[in-house]
């Protein structure tokens, strides 16, 4: 009975991840392989090929042979199962066909398929963000399309690296994005803008006044806050009662409030609403009876006046005496001895 010698051929083959690649000028390239033999055999040789056209015969030229790619191409497996290769500073004309090829004990193999390198000296990539104006806490998701599916993509907004293509929009995100591969950030998409809008935010009070503050000269207050877009409607509500919101007049619009003669009876809570397409917020109270700036007056006005009886005890006798008081921060203040009251 006659024995055949040769292994099935199903126990020889070459594997190829990728077997068409794309990649661009002046990058790196990985060719990842595997390749299989019978558990007889040992492998004493390994080489990478590229298919060339010679005088109008297709041969496979060994890239150690090749002066175009001397220092340039390293072999990444080994003698077991893993062919891989590394190609770097891929120029245009690297563009072709490779092939792997092993030797074992008794028998040379070549593999039958190729990967197909294209090189192209442009990246032509197109960012794209999955809506251009989200609102804040909004899902978005970032898409890089290129011809070259090859390599790592990397993004930037407004220069500045992106750590994730799909994030929550926060304020900080509004800006212009753009991807490139990793390694080549000249390869830089054309950027696309991203919009993040947000209700005002951190809505504060700017007092500008005199200190201290007397009574007939001016205050102004200034609304600011962060927003986008920017607020476009301002309103400002008073209350005498602090410890009532439900006394708030309305008592003026704009980013700006100015007072050009202070009263006493502008002393209350001062609050700013701002307000834009996304949204509006409040600020805290502010100038709120006693402790704020317009608390502050400080008018000379009589104190309740009290008689001094005589030594007699007779009334009569003596005028009425009305001691000066000053009014500040919502305190009297008696001069000299006497002891300040709450008003």
């Amino acid at each position: 009975t006659s024995v055949n010698s040769n292994p099935p051929c199903a126990a020889w083959s070459v594997t190829f991840e990728n077997p068409n690649i794309c990649a661009l000028r002046g990058s790196s390239v990985e060719f990842r392989c595997s390749y299989s033999y019978p558990d007889e055999e040992s492998v004493r040789g390994t080489a990478w090929d590229r298919g060339m056209n010679q005088n109008g015969v297709w041969k496979r030229v060994r890239l150690s042979g090749l002066p175009s790619y001397n220092g340039r191409f390293e072999y990444q497996g080994d003698h077991a199962h893993n062919c891989s290769l590394v190609l770097r500073d891929l120029q245009e004309n690297d563009t072709g066909y490779y092939y792997f090829w092993f030797d074992t004990d008794k028998f040379g193999r070549r593999s039958k398929t190729s990967v197909f390198l294209s090189v192209t000296g442009k990246a032509d990539l197109r960012s794209q963000v999955s809506v251009f104006r989200v609102r804040l806490g909004d899902s978005v998701t970032l898409d890089c399309r290129t011809e070259c599916q090859n390599g790592k993509i990397i993004w930037f907004r407004d220069g500045r690296p992106v750590a994730e293509p799909t994030f929550q929009a926060q304020t900080t995100d509004t800006g212009n994005y753009s991807c490139a591969f990793e390694g080549l950030k000249s390869s830089q998409s054309d950027p696309v803008a991203l919009d993040v809008w947000y209700p005002p935010l951190n809505v504060s009070v700017e007092v500008n006044r005199s200190d201290p503050l007397l009574v007939g000269s001016s205050v102004t207050l200034t609304c600011r806050g962060s927003a986008s877009p920017a607020a476009i409607t301002y309103t400002w509500w008073y209350s005498s009662d602090v410890s009532n919101s439900s006394t708030e007049l309305q008592v003026g619009s704009g980013q700006v409030l100015s007072i050009s003669s202070v009263e006493l009876a502008h002393t209350g809570t001062y609050i700013c609403q701002a307000q834009n397409r996304a949204g509006q917020s409040r600020s805290v109270s502010t100038l709120c009876y006693p402790t704020c700036v317009l608390a502050h007056i400080i008018k000379a006005v009589p104190s309740l006046c009290h008689s001094c009886p005589s030594e007699d005890n007779s009334e009569d006798n003596c005028d009425s005496v009305c001691d000066t008081v000053w009014l500040s921060s919502g305190f009297l203040l008696f001069p000299e001895s006497r002891t300040n009251t709450d008003l």
